[in-house]
């Protein structure tokens, strides 16, 4: 005997205990030979195909389901169980709200390393025969949860409490190098009356998305998967269960980029000079606390300090009950406001409006609230308002300052309902990326770039109804005016909606 232990076969007993490697393949039906060819022709040639073991369609873009893709129940579930345990982080903007795990890429739990190996490995693989697509490797994969658990929000310029269902409104995917999305749903069951739907869109001549073409409900260990492109515009509807939580797996398999059309911009929202009326109709429609000048003055200080103000109970109490009861009656014909990707409401067709509104809406247009919206905000909104270097002690009521007005967008996503009469107006700054345009180089055109002009519209607001900021609109320096007509529906069964009208000077 020389006495040297032999070595031992176990290593794995030696320290700490490795976790034991779990193995999982996906459904073989898939990868049948004669199915993968009949598959691989339906997307060379864009035409749909249905199997019991997979389903495509190139409707309004190319995008497959896969049901049963995981053949192993216990692996499955043993997948969930380590997901659920992750750590999740609330993602908020206002493009989405739900909550995510960090990246899975280098997560050591057995499920998710072997889901990882499947996906990046052997199913990028059987992607690239079908697609003809060089995929590359670049793993990019997170668990998303969406729930109808969402914390009260409060928006100062509502000063609303809204509650927020998870959802992931309109968008491409587009993104350097994305050439193909998957979803594996771990849900519970699910119906459509629970939302969370993958939502589909179609697109307009310009590229832009139009309308939900398809709904794709999520099910249990059913992978979605679609080719990313400028036309793949789709989002994830409002979760409305408030028992149970829409549990998905996503990401993107990466390669070339696809070449994108130019960008579309939107021909600008027509601007029309104020309506020639004078104060009587301040003192028709207004309450008088703010037609008092003391009280302009310190609306306008406050103004000054926080670029922003809510007016409680801005129009006498007759007039508004007689504008919340015009909304309620109906008779008015609504359009849907889009693209889907910038905003989703409804505006009045205003040669509808009974006259009441109408007369709101003049109210609101008039000279007379441009001289006294100057004195609310020190802005130059009015040829005859001091300039900023001007005295402006001793101003007398009716003059004003100008501001070039907007286009920009903000958040408005509305599922509940204002309790109170608000006017809010607030100065809107530019954009990040955006510049505004160059100042007018004589008198002539800096006479005419003075000239006051708004844009407006009366806006119904229901669940499931936004508006984003996004990249592509000129936004320059503006005073956007809201007022808020809180209008329950009569019918108790009709989701609760507002109304708004909205003014841009």
């Amino acid at each position: 005997m020389n006495g040297k232990r032999p070595p031992d076969p176990n290593p794995d007993r030696m320290g700490k205990k490795r976790k034991k490697e779990v193995m999982v393949e996906f459904s073989d039906a898939v990868t049948e030979e004669v199915l993968k060819k009949q598959v691989a022709e339906a997307w060379s040639c864009r035409t749909p195909f249905s199997h019991e073991a997979i389903i495509m369609d190139m409707d309004p873009f190319p995008h497959c389901v896969i049901p049963n893709f995981i053949p192993s129940q216990n692996f499955l579930e043993g997948l969930q169980k380590e997901l659920l345990s992750l750590d999740f982080h609330e993602k908020y903007n206002d493009l989405y709200k739900f909550q995510q795990s960090d990246d899975l890429k280098k997560r050591k739990e057995p499920h998710i390393c072997a889901l990882r190996k499947i996906l990046f490995e052997d199913f990028r693989a059987w992607l690239s025969d079908i697609s003809k697509i060089d995929l590359e490797s670049t793993i990019d994969m997170s668990c998303a949860k969406y729930e109808f658990s969402a914390a009260p929000c409060l928006r100062r310029d509502m000063q609303l409490c809204i509650q927020l269902a998870d959802a992931l409104l309109c968008h491409d995917d587009e993104l350097e190098g994305r050439r193909i999305a998957f979803i594996l749903y771990l849900v519970p069951p699910w119906d459509r009356s629970l939302g969370g739907t993958l939502d589909l869109y179609n697109v307009d001549e310009h590229f832009q998305p139009k309308q939900i073409v398809k709904s794709l409900i999520p099910s249990w260990n059913t992978l979605v998967f679609f080719e990313v492109s400028p036309v793949s515009f789709h989002q994830v509807s409002e979760v409305l269960s408030e028992e149970k939580s829409r549990l998905s797996i996503s990401g993107w398999f990466h390669g070339p980029s696809l070449t994108r059309p130019p960008t579309y911009f939107e021909p600008p929202i027509p601007r029309s000079p104020h309506i020639p009326r004078d104060h009587e109709i301040l003192y028709e429609w207004i309450n008088p606390t703010y037609l008092d000048m003391d009280y302009q003055i310190q609306i306008q200080e406050e103004f000054e300090q926080q670029s922003e103000i809510l007016l409680k109970e801005f129009l006498k109490p007759e007039k508004f009950a007689a504008v919340c009861e015009a909304l309620e009656k109906g008779g008015v014909k609504w359009n849907s406001r889009g693209p889907p990707n910038k905003r989703f409401y409804e505006k009045a067709e205003e040669s509808t409006l009974p006259n009441i509104l109408q007369d709101c809406m003049t109210l609101f247009r008039s000279e007379a609230l441009f001289l006294l919206l100057s004195n609310f905000t020190g802005l130059k909104l009015h040829f005859l308002a001091p300039s900023e270097e001007e005295e402006t002690e001793g101003t007398k009521e009716g003059e004003a300052a100008t501001a070039p007005e907007s286009t920009e967008e903000g958040t408005s996503y509305s599922s509940s309902e204002p309790e109170d009469n608000l006017a809010a107006a607030s100065n809107n700054s530019q954009q990040s990326n955006e510049q505004a345009g160059p100042e007018p180089e004589d008198n002539e055109a800096k006479e005419e770039s003075s000239v006051p002009t708004c844009q407006g519209e009366l806006r119904r607001w229901q669940t499931g109804h936004y508006t984003l900021i996004h990249d592509n609109s000129k936004t320059e320096f503006a005073l956007d005016l809201l007022l808020y007509c809180g209008c329950e529906a009569a019918n108790s069964e009709s989701r609760k909606q507002f109304f708004g009208i909205g003014l841009q000077r």
